[in-house]
């Protein structure tokens, strides 16, 4: 398999409901949208699903697109493989850069499930022919919104939800929405907000009374001992997000206890190749595992989907229909939901139609690498 043209996309949606997490509030989402081509002709799409601004992580989409453009996509037209992880090689010199990687990466994946005429799901191992959906639902401006809006992905059909929280944005939230609805399948998300300090540890043990799915990513990403005391003192499971990046963190996790769930997020792990080896290496340790979300377009979301049809993937994922997020997708069909459960596709690669006239129309910025090298040519001839 060898790449011989690539293509880049910057796109921006704007969210149904604005977003908010322990760190800011968004109205839009901004991500990098991957093609590929091969030398028959045949095209793999993946997506960038960095955040705009650093907050979950370093990355950005500023950052992807300049490394995606200086040194991702001279390395794969330079590849060839049969393989995915083959071409995934090319670029392992590169540290860190998981988002930009993972883009890429879906790419690839992608490709390679279409050469072949098979699902993307059916190329990593896939066994389900659907996946259970949760919803992440913001902070709100008050604990009556925050009902309101509970209750509208319930009468959806989602059988999880989870709250995000943040310090002065906990126990009372929660407490509310346990109440008014006691016996559903809650978790909460601080993102790392929480310092490892008392004060911390009393709301914690506050939360651990309400009958909680999982508490995640309470402590910064490398505060991996403050999570093991954690949870070695609370009933609650703990997850980790932020926190695993590769695999070696996650052997580190297990090794401390630090957390008894993992939320395997593509992007965050560097795509599809190491998303999947880290959810072997969990099923072998007895770590359910669930796929998180960056409020991916409808290519993301589909990658995320196919990986959620994995066997150790036992929890709800937050794979949740497009139309929850977005008046349009970028595929066609949409991602939806029915009863808060996703179909695993069947057709070849994402299993969707990708809507290249929508994404070539509505971006703000674009890369060819096609055009590239005639300007590279034009240089050298200077």
């Amino acid at each position: 398999m060898r790449i011989t043209r690539i293509r880049l996309f910057t796109l921006r949606q704007e969210l149904r409901h604005s977003f908010e997490t322990s760190s800011h509030r968004k109205s839009g989402i901004e991500h990098i949208l991957v093609e590929v081509t091969d030398e028959e002709g045949r095209c793999g799409w993946g997506e960038i699903a960095t955040p705009s601004d650093p907050y979950f992580g370093a990355e950005t989409t500023a950052t992807a697109w300049e490394i995606a453009t200086r040194y991702l996509v001279p390395a794969l037209l330079a590849a060839e493989g049969d393989e995915p992880i083959d071409l995934e090689a090319t670029w392992a010199r590169v540290r860190g850069h998981e988002f930009a990687k993972a883009g890429f990466s879906g790419a690839v994946w992608d490709l390679f499930s279409r050469r072949r005429g098979i699902a993307l799901a059916a190329a990593l191992g896939a066994t389900r022919d659907e996946v259970v959906a949760g919803v992440s639902l913001g902070i709100e401006a008050s604990v009556d919104e925050l009902l309101g809006q509970v209750e509208l992905q319930r009468a959806a059909g989602y059988p999880r939800v989870k709250l995000k929280i943040a310090p002065g944005w906990d126990v009372e939230p929660v407490r509310a929405v346990r109440e008014a609805y006691p016996d559903l399948d809650l978790h909460v998300d601080a993102n790392g907000a929480y310092p490892d300090d008392d004060d911390s540890a009393a709301v914690f043990a506050r939360l651990d009374t309400q009958g909680l799915t999982m508490i995640e990513q309470p402590f910064a990403p490398r505060e991996l001992v403050a999570h093991a005391a954690l949870q070695a003192r609370i009933g609650t499971d703990v997850c980790l997000d932020e926190s695993i990046v590769a695999l070696g963190d996650l052997r580190t996790m297990i090794r401390l206890g630090a957390a008894r769930i993992l939320n395997i997020k593509v992007s965050r792990m560097g795509g599809l190749t190491v998303a999947t080896a880290a959810h072997d290496l969990a099923v072998d340790a007895g770590i359910p595992v669930w796929c998180g979300g960056m409020h991916e377009f409808g290519i993301g979301r589909a990658a995320n989907v196919a990986i959620s049809a994995l066997p150790g993937f036992l929890l709800p994922s937050d794979v949740s229909g497009s139309d929850k997020y977005y008046v349009d997708d970028i595929v066609a069909p949409a991602v939806t939901a029915v009863a808060g459960r996703v179909q695993v596709p069947r057709g070849p690669g994402i299993g969707h139609e990708v809507l290249v006239e929508r994404i070539e129309r509505g971006s703000s910025r674009t890369y060819d690498s096609a055009d590239a090298a005639v300007r590279d040519a034009a240089l050298t001839r200077r």
